[in-house]
């Protein structure tokens, strides 16, 4: 064998070498990159790099979501408006009826007001109006005087000392608020988001409820509109237009609290997205024009909406 032959001969007779991928690039590393501080190789995975890459990947991914449909955050209420007997708290039956009675008692007028006769009358907005309704169509009383004029201040006075035993009774705290009230509330005024309590209950008697039951802190924060503010009590507007334009916010932009159908048609009305939570009296009522209805706001772990769902309602319905 030549010599030629016999290094070719040499040549293919040795072993085949293999190499794993990540042997020669380890190898190569290790003897011939700079090192960083404490001898890690300059080609080792840097945690910075890795947190960008991960930073502009999920930045992709929701860009990618974005472009197949994916919509931003629903913009929140400019303003929360709550009706306040029924849906702060479920005052009716056993609060105002309960002071409407003994305030007709002290007069000695022979007028008693049951569950279900209150039921009815709830169906007149306000207290004076209510009470001026019930007279008219049944008898006034022997000791009511006789002029329009005299009766009005006759009812006045009938209905102020009404709301001095039911402020009485509030400042007792015998009755609670609704589940879910104050956590709506507070989550309302942490994301600054308006906060008001629209009501045809007079002004003293709501400011009691707010500040005794919701508390000095809050009820600074939260503006009321009660009483004789408007001419019109609901089922008419008014006072949902007043607050919208009090508090300088649109009134397709406000979600209203009610639990009546009068109170339901005020803020429809007055062009507001309104959630209906049931109370005592008006669990049977037609709320077919309500943009949500619920049973009541609730506490978690059984709460049924918050101030996201508020948020999403102004861009469509959704009735329970």
């Amino acid at each position: 064998m030549n010599a030629m032959a016999a290094t070719a001969t040499a040549s293919t007779s040795l072993p085949a070498r293999t190499f794993s991928s990540a042997r020669p690039v380890a190898w190569i590393a290790a003897r011939c990159l700079p090192r960083r501080a404490g001898g890690e190789s300059m080609l080792s995975p840097s945690p910075l790099r890795f947190s960008a890459v991960r930073t502009r990947r999920a930045e992709a991914a929701r860009a990618s979501a974005a472009g197949a449909g994916g919509a931003p955050a629903a913009a929140l209420p400019a303003a929360l408006l709550f009706d306040c007997d029924g849906v702060l708290v479920d005052t009716e039956k056993d609060g105002h009826r309960i002071s409407f009675n003994e305030t007709f008692a002290e007069r000695e007028l022979g007028v008693s007001w049951d569950v279900e006769l209150y039921g009815e009358l709830l169906k007149i907005g306000g207290g004076k109006e209510r009470m001026t309704a019930y007279f008219n169509k049944t008898e006034w009383p022997a000791k009511a005087p006789k002029t329009d004029e005299e009766r009005k201040e006759f009812v006045a006075s009938l209905h102020k000392r009404k709301t001095e035993l039911f402020m009485a009774l509030i400042e007792k705290k015998l009755l609670p608020l609704r589940p879910g009230v104050q956590r709506l509330i507070d989550e309302a005024l942490g994301k600054g988001v308006k906060v008001a309590v629209c009501s045809t209950s007079n002004e003293k008697a709501v400011s009691a409820i707010v500040a005794c039951l919701l508390g000095p802190d809050r009820a600074e924060k939260i503006t009321i509109f009660a009483g004789d503010v408007v001419p019109r009590k609901k089922p008419d507007p008014a006072i949902y237009l007043l607050a919208a334009t009090t508090l300088e916010v649109d009134p397709s932009s406000c979600v209203v609290v009610e639990d009546s159908n009068i109170g339901l048609s005020a803020a429809k009305a007055a062009g507001m997205k309104c959630i209906v939570t049931k109370s005592g009296y008006t669990a049977d009522e037609d709320f077919v024009i309500a943009d949500a209805v619920f049973d009541c706001i609730g506490d978690p772990p059984e709460g049924r909406f918050d101030l996201e769902f508020c948020a999403n309602l102004l861009q469509k319905q959704f009735v329970s």
